[in-house]
């Protein structure tokens, strides 16, 4: 079994910035894919970010480039979300998945192991 648990959400006006962090703990792999999913109150949950093992390659939603990066401490089995220019409509509960295993796909059953989502909330 792994253990997610995610850190760093809370409320923000737009504009803002906030660090998301995910930390791992519990079984592990030899490569361990790690993503940021998000849900919005009445919407599917959909892919935010991804990084591979190495972090060597990292994966944006459109909606998000240029705004959020992901990146990985394995030393700390940690992957963070840094979110700039906070926009409403990313507001949502963020939840960290995992995967063992290579490739970074974006689908939601695609990850075994999620953490119990942090909450953003961005004010206009």
């Amino acid at each position: 079994q792994v253990q997610l648990e995610e850190s760093g959400g809370g409320l923000v006006q737009a504009g803002g910035s906030l660090r998301l962090s995910c930390a791992a703990s519990g079984r592990t792999f030899s490569s361990v894919t790690m993503v940021w999913f998000r849900q919005a109150p009445g919407k599917e949950r959909e892919f935010v970010a991804g990084a591979s093992w190495s972090g060597g390659r990292t994966y944006l939603a459109d909606s998000v480039k240029g705004r959020f990066t992901i990146s990985r401490d394995n030393a700390k089995n940690t992957v963070y979300l840094q979110m700039n220019s906070l926009k409403p409509e990313d507001t949502a509960v963020y939840h960290c998945a995992a995967r063992a295993g290579a490739g970074v796909p974006s689908e939601v059953n695609a990850y075994v192991y999620w953490g119990q989502g942090t909450q953003v909330t961005v004010s206009s």
